[in-house]
């Protein structure tokens, strides 16, 4: 008996190049590019972004709940050094993304396992950049999440984070905590729709950037 796929692919068009992302037929919800993600991922190479931040060349870039690792791979194939981290289950996904994209590299890119809320010691010094795409819905890890963003923040860290709105189950209930949390911590500033992607974005997706007070 022939087994089925485990993967399907999505292509990404991203900086004149083409991610082919592997996305999981089952699995959590970290085996597939979220909306979010691609809000964030086009972002990245948004006129605003460059203009505001200069190029992503040698930047040191850590994706918090990676999954794919679609967001991290779109930022090392503008030059940054990129580690995409996730609990322990995602890193076959993770690093089966990195094989598939590694001639599109034009920077570094490695997968780690990173648990929110536990040492961060491997991960320092502290990076240009975190990105997190959708990784605030479940209420029990949100204080972790913003642990682990502090820890990993140094003065000059600019943390990308994008969400979408959800109504449903404990997800307002994360959000309004996270927002809560990062307010006392952090200068938050969401990014105006017109700043982002003229195709990718939404007004039920936000993206905000955050840098430690």
């Amino acid at each position: 008996m022939v087994e089925p796929p485990k993967y399907f692919d999505r292509v990404l068009e991203f900086s004149g190049q083409e991610l082919t992302i592997k996305q999981c037929y089952q699995g959590d919800v970290g085996c597939v590019v979220w909306d979010a993600a691609l809000v964030l991922l086009k972002f990245l190479e948004s006129d605003s972004f460059r203009s505001n931040r200069g190029n992503l060349e040698q930047k040191r870039v850590i994706e918090l709940g990676a999954g794919t690792g679609a967001v991290g791979l779109a930022a090392s194939l503008r030059g940054a050094d990129v580690t995409v981290t996730d609990l322990e289950d995602f890193l076959p996904l993770m690093q089966l993304n990195i094989d598939t994209n590694k001639s599109h590299v034009k920077g570094t890119v490695t997968a780690k396992t990173l648990k929110w809320g536990a040492s961060v010691a491997d991960f320092m010094p502290p990076p240009d950049f975190i990105l997190m795409s959708d990784c605030v819905y479940y209420l029990d890890a949100v204080d972790d999440l913003v642990k682990t963003l502090n820890d990993l923040s140094g003065p000059e860290t600019e943390i990308l984070c994008s969400y979408e709105e959800r109504t449903i189950g404990q997800n307002l209930k994360s959000l309004d905590r996270f927002l809560k949390l990062v307010h006392e911590d952090f200068i938050v500033e969401e990014v105006p729709l017109d700043q982002q992607d003229p195709v990718y974005r939404s007004e039920d997706i936000h993206i905000l950037t955050m840098k430690k007070t």
